[in-house]
């Protein structure tokens, strides 16, 4: 009989022998997750160090550089040609003409011309090439040599005009005032036209 077989009690099944049965702790598998997170973020980091040292000894990273390039690129930009100096508006002579059927439009374009200071020379109704036959804001009619200066600044007064080109010799301006016209352009917008004429901005480089 075994000691741990209560006296005077027999049993089917008794514990013989001098071996004990050890009693195990129950695994902790707070530890087993803990342990299988910390061994996928370690591979994660060495797989991380890994691909960078590939980048560093291949010439990687092609997409951080060609960002940076791209920004030096735009910074620098291709120089504009330099703007020639524009003339001043007392310099600049302007013929004003009526084409279109409102009656005075000439006359009120031409004082609100002077009130900009510009010159103004003759003023009445268009010539019959033009009367009625102009449905934008108007026709800046000048020599090649007042189209590539006293037209321009003159454009910056009268938005959305159309600049063409004659024979004549004199440095003056036609303006012809067309159906869409209603008036002169804001004095505020006119001064920052004239400003992006005299200063333009770089052109994109081409190799950007």
């Amino acid at each position: 009989m075994s000691m741990l077989t209560p006296p005077g009690m027999g049993g089917k099944y008794r514990i013989t022998g001098d071996r004990y049965p050890r009693m195990r702790r129950p695994k902790n598998r707070h530890r087993i997750v803990f342990a299988a997170i910390g061994s996928a973020l370690s591979l994660g980091l060495v797989g991380w160090g890994t691909l960078q040292l590939i980048d560093v000894f291949t010439g990687g990273g092609g997409t951080a550089h060609a960002s940076e390039d791209k920004r030096a690129c735009a910074a620098e930009g291709t120089p504009s040609p330099s703007a020639k100096p524009l003339p001043k508006p007392a310099a600049i002579t302007v013929n004003v003409y009526n084409a279109t059927t409102r009656s005075g439009l000439a006359k009120d374009t031409a004082d609100a011309l002077r009130k900009r200071g510009f010159k103004v020379g003759k003023v009445g109704n268009a010539p019959s090439a033009y009367d009625k036959k102009v449905k934008g804001a108007g026709v800046l009619l000048g020599s090649k040599t007042a189209s590539n200066g006293g037209a321009d600044v003159l454009g910056t007064h009268v938005a959305g005009a159309q600049t063409k080109t004659d024979a004549r010799r004199g440095h003056d301006v036609d303006l012809i005032i067309g159906d869409a016209y209603r008036k002169l352009t804001a004095p505020q917008d006119a001064t920052r036209a004239l400003t992006a004429l005299a200063h333009p901005a770089p052109r994109p480089n081409a190799d950007c």
